[in-house]
């Protein structure tokens, strides 16, 4: 069972971002892809959530099997599929609390309902997990934090809801070291055979703390490169220009 994308073509106002982008997430795995700006990574993890504002003009993307192009942004989220923002969203009078349990419920088969003793008792053990006080509970989702703090309230949302495949966003952007070493802690506790990651970064400092499987080095919209590890450090001693070289027909 995988995230399985295959030459996946998508523009935004008629320019095109995605030129054949192929990719393969299996279950138990974490992919990490590498690339300079403007290669297409943050718009790979939009087309892939549902944003509207992209175009998808080819190619097919499956989870587990099922078409995800073909489902709603919510029928996405509810059959496993999440994504952490660059720049998480706030939503002002919505608690946190609230916000999660409303998640959570949506996920139950019709007809039941969540255990509110339990859903708490997990919340707490999460944030406590994440260093989070107690108090953000009760405050407005992401109103008023930190670059660090929202961050930190993504990655409990996604350890909430345990989805199936996760795709994080630059999720080390803005973040101290102390911060970096929870939000991954996060990730790692996460890592299973029943869930596929997709970081998505520009520096090898993360991949200190959450260690791909497989690293992909992505420019102009493709995937140009893969490797394990190691290729990572290589990016970060040799710069993106090396791949370009590497790439150049003789």
């Amino acid at each position: 069972m995988s995230l399985s994308i295959k030459n996946l073509h998508a523009n935004i106002d008629g320019t095109e971002i995605l030129k054949g982008l192929t990719l393969d997430i299996p279950k138990g795995e974490v992919h990490a892809i590498m690339g300079p700006n403007g290669s297409g990574k943050s718009t790979l993890a939009k087309v892939l959530a549902g944003h509207e504002d992209y175009e998808v003009t080819d190619g097919t993307v499956s989870m587990d099997n099922q078409d995800l192009m073909a489902m709603e942004i919510d029928e996405r989220s509810r059959a496993g599929f999440f994504l952490a923002f660059q720049y998480p969203m706030e939503i002002p009078g919505v608690s946190n609390a609230n916000f999660l349990r409303a998640a959570l419920q949506a996920r139950m088969p019709k007809g039941e309902d969540l255990d509110a003793v339990e859903f708490y008792k997990m919340m707490r053990d999460r944030m406590k997990q994440l260093g989070m006080d107690e108090k953000f509970t009760g405050r407005a989702v992401n109103e008023g934090f930190s670059g660090g703090e929202k961050k930190r309230n993504e990655i409990l949302q996604m350890m909430m809801l345990a989805p199936s495949y996760a795709v994080l966003d630059e999720t080390d952007s803005g973040l101290d070291i102390d911060a970096l070493k929870v939000v991954s802690e996060g990730v790692n506790a996460m890592r299973s055979p029943a869930s596929g990651f997709l970081v998505i970064t520009h520096y090898q400092r993360l991949l200190d703390y959450i260690v791909p499987d497989v690293v992909h080095v992505m420019t102009d919209g493709k995937i140009v490169k893969t490797g394990g590890k190691e290729l990572a450090l290589e990016l970060e001693e040799k710069g993106y220009d090396w791949v370009k070289d590497e790439l150049a027909p003789a």
